[in-house]
């Protein structure tokens, strides 16, 4: 559980980083939800997760344009049954292609754009109604690592976002696409720079 719950947060992160740096306008608006509810004089911490709807909603939409598990692992069909207008016999193997699920015009408004309002009243899971985003799978083969992954996420992004400014690095200041799987990286790898706020009190900033 533990490896489920780390490996896959790391990669996240730095599709969360890459996103925010493209879109300042959605870093700024995660901040000012920060400042207004946790302040600048202590850190972060996990009991003020619940009071942050909109990280959670700009972690949704990562996982749901780079899903750590482009395809959902197998499930088999208890009983003959019927899904969709198909037949699905009884020991049939089912996949579920959730890249396919998350780029579709059907269910998702531009669904090729970076868009965390998309969740906004969903609440921490997200908006599953439908089945239409399971970013950890679902039945008894979810990923035990899920309540994990989601609070490490949360934390360091959040910290990062309370305790620094961001900035790209290097000469070519276009912020770099990316990858559609969050397991993969950019050819070209993502410089930015972190540097510590200055009007963050002196004690959060020993916390560091």
């Amino acid at each position: 559980m533990f490896t489920a719950g780390t490996v896959t947060s790391t990669s996240t992160m730095e599709s969360a980083v890459s996103h925010l740096i493209s879109h300042p306008e959605v870093f700024r608006k995660a901040r000012e939800e920060i400042d207004a509810n946790i302040g600048q004089s202590k850190l972060l911490h996990d009991a003020d997760l619940g009071k942050l709807p909109y990280l959670h909603c700009i972690i949704n939409e990562t996982l749901r344009l780079g899903s750590t598990g482009p395809i959902i692992p197998p499930h088999e069909s208890s009983k003959e049954c019927t899904v969709g207008g198909y037949n699905i016999p009884q020991g049939t193997m089912l996949l579920v292609n959730a890249f396919a699920l998350y780029n579709d015009t059907k269910l998702w408004e531009d669904p090729d754009m970076f868009k965390p309002e998309r969740f906004q009243g969903s609440g921490w899971e997200g908006e599953r109604g439908g089945y239409k985003f399971i970013p950890f799978g679902l039945g008894r083969r979810q990923c035990p690592g899920e309540g994990l992954a989601m609070r490490l996420m949360a934390l360091t992004l959040g910290t990062l976002i309370q305790c620094f400014e961001w900035g790209k690095a290097g000469e070519d200041r276009q912020a770099n696409r990316v990858a559609a799987n969050a397991h993969k990286t950019e050819d070209v790898a993502l410089k930015v720079i972190f540097r510590p706020r200055e009007t963050l009190a002196p004690s959060v900033l020993s916390q560091l």
